[in-house]
């Protein structure tokens, strides 16, 4: 029992300091770029020049972004472990959609970090593959919504959807960090899919997929925030 009891606070505890963490990539992300200012808009020979031209702030700007998802996924990995006592099976199927989401985040990110300055460099040169790296480039587009590069990035935000629908009804409570957790996911969730289909029904354009879709990821803060209410309550709950 007692090690049960560790367990439960070290995950809690966890959780708090994930948010902390979120917090401040949040605010680290306010000064580093993810991309050249308007990023659908430039055309590609200036979008190549500016990639160049600031490459350790974009790279310094994805670790960032790295950080932020691998902490929000611990958040929602420690949300899951709470519902856990209410309704088990939810608790496993949503941990493993963290889990996958992780996977199709880490993907592009890592391409962010590791690929996109290299094929920047070599397309920017006249050496023997910069052909071939212009092209691959393009595919790996961060601000275009119908890149290979961002079809990961919304293929995880879509895991993180599945998630919010899973634990909504679980997390709802008696408390108001629990009932807000539980209202915001639900609505997350939701409106998530409802753009989707909005999209695959012509009704969202490419150039308003990004502010549409992360306009709703918003909500996933008010979680976040309210979870950090509910981790910190456990905390002190079991210290006493």
């Amino acid at each position: 029992m007692k090690s049960a009891k560790s367990l439960d606070y070290q995950v809690n505890q966890l959780g708090f300091r994930a948010v902390i963490i979120s917090l401040i990539t949040a605010l680290i992300s306010m000064f580093f770029p993810l991309d050249v200012p308007n990023g659908y808009e430039p055309e590609h020979a200036d979008r190549l020049v500016w990639l160049v031209a600031n490459r350790e702030d974009f790279i310094v700007a994805w670790i960032n972004q790295i950080v932020a998802m691998l902490s929000l996924s611990l958040v929602f990995l420690s949300t899951a472990w709470r519902v856990r006592e209410v309704n088990p099976l939810l608790a496993i199927f949503s941990a493993i959609t963290v889990t996958l989401s992780i996977m199709a985040f880490i993907i592009p990110k890592f391409i962010a970090v590791w690929t996109i300055p290299m094929l920047a460099e070599t397309a920017s040169s006249n050496s023997v593959n910069s052909e071939m790296a212009d092209t691959l480039l393009q595919l790996l587009n961060v601000s275009a919504p119908f890149s290979l590069y961002t079809s990961f990035d919304f293929l995880g935000f879509w895991l993180y959807s599945v998630f919010a629908l899973l634990v909504a009804i679980p997390l709802f409570g008696s408390t108001l960090s629990s009932k807000v957790a539980s209202v915001s996911a639900g609505l997350f969730g939701i409106l998530y899919h409802i753009q989707l289909i909005a999209l695959w029904m012509g009704e969202i354009s490419a150039a308003d997929v990004e502010a549409s879709f992360l306009g709703v990821a918003s909500l996933l803060l008010i979680v976040m925030i309210a979870m950090a209410v509910q981790f910190r309550q456990t905390l002190v709950a079991i210290e006493g």
